[in-house]
């Protein structure tokens, strides 16, 4: 059993860092379908449940210090890659689609919350997924720790994430060799040689990781102690909202152009997920199929109204799937999406996906706070 709170630390640190290795390493084609976040979450959760951490107030409190500052700091290193001016460069289209996109999973989201009857804690656990199905698994953190979600809610959320995830990429890849069949249908312009001249929000020259984690912290502490002074909702949300706002301001600076804000983040983003993993202790799983079902429904809700806008708004299949995807699956499988329309859009997916790093804790936290307020 582990009583140090350094050595658990520093387990859950290994631990990511194989799951990490594991994935970008190897050629094992399970990474391809299940991230390599939900092994990192399972795994410190089993730790967790064989009794491997001890529960003493020392492993409690530095659980509590170094999730409260590596959010905010992981936050304001994913909002420095958002880039507005390529973001609106990429014509009425494929905007029309992203905007669609998110409306209709908020609504998908409130629907599924009338017909399943959430309690609190699924309400709450459901918003954290819209942070994610809007954004990544980071804003899905942001957006559960601010509405406080249970570790057990947050590990069927994720495992929500993964499955519905999974078998969506597996469609939209699936419906590629359809387009020209859906265009027609929507009688969409099919002339997309433009994006190809959009450039990709990605840094050049040397990774400087030190100086980016030193930013990162000076971030985490301020938000912290700005939201000492002005509160909105509760504590976590006012670091949340003001560690984004700093990350979206730092964007228009030449932070931005530091190299290496991604890798940072993303080990943050590991951290975070063994951290909250090894709280969770799971008695049983009967509620997992109940999670996964109000999953599909949220997307089945989604995909109509995609359609029915798509229809309307005379959009093709490529900005449609790819606005869903970037959503969905973020910036892991989006561009793989365009790519395989055509390798010179993998730029729009990138650009698509990273905006949902904004979107994504914002949006999330008014579902959830609209869940929430409806089960109550």
């Amino acid at each position: 059993m582990i009583t140090s709170p350094l050595v658990y630390l520093f387990s859950l640190a290994l631990l990511a860092t194989v799951f990490h290795l594991l994935d970008t390493r190897t050629t094992w084609k399970v990474f391809k379908f299940i991230p390599a976040v939900v092994f990192i979450y399972a795994f410190s959760m089993l730790f967790a449940s064989l009794g491997v951490f001890d529960k003493n107030e020392e492993i409690d409190a530095i659980y509590k210090l170094t999730k409260t500052n590596l959010l905010p700091a992981m936050l304001f290193l994913m909002l420095l890659q958002v880039d507005f001016r390529h973001f609106f460069r990429l014509g009425k289209s494929l905007l029309i689609s992203y905007v669609l996109a998110v409306l209709s999973l908020g609504f998908g989201f409130v629907m599924v919350a009338f017909v399943f009857n959430f309690d609190s804690d699924s309400a709450a656990a459901f918003g954290a997924l819209a942070g994610s199905w809007m954004g990544g698994t980071a804003n899905m953190i942001a957006v559960g720790s601010a509405l406080g979600v249970s570790q057990e809610a947050f590990g069927y959320a994720l495992i929500v994430d993964s499955v519905n995830y999974t078998l969506w990429v597996m469609l939209l890849l699936f419906l590629v060799p359809f387009a020209s069949m859906f265009n027609k249908f929507t009688k969409s312009d099919e002339n997309m040689a433009y994006l190809g001249e959009i450039g990709c929000a990605c840094s050049m020259g040397a990774p400087r990781y030190w100086l980016l984690i030193l930013f990162a912290l000076v971030a985490s502490f301020a938000s912290q102690i700005i939201a000492q002074n002005i509160e909105i909702l509760n504590n976590t949300t006012t670091i949340v909202l003001i560690a984004s706002t700093l990350g979206v301001l730092g964007s228009f600076t030449r932070l931005k152009e530091i190299n290496g804000s991604s890798e940072v983040a993303s080990t943050m983003l590991y951290i975070l997920i063994a951290l909250i993993g090894s709280k969770a202790v799971f008695d049983n799983f009967s509620d997992v199929g109940v999670y996964v079902v109000a999953g599909f429904s949220i997307l089945v809700i989604h995909a109509v109204i995609m359609v029915i806008g798509a229809k309307i708004f005379k959009l093709d299949l490529f900005s449609v799937a790819v606005a869903s995807l970037s959503n969905i699956g973020g910036v892991a499988s989006a561009p793989i999406l365009a790519a395989t329309y055509n390798k010179s859009l993998v730029s729009v997916g990138v650009l698509m996906a990273i905006m949902g790093y904004l979107i994504g804790t914002f949006g999330g936290l008014l579902v959830g706070n609209i869940l929430i307020g409806i089960v109550k």
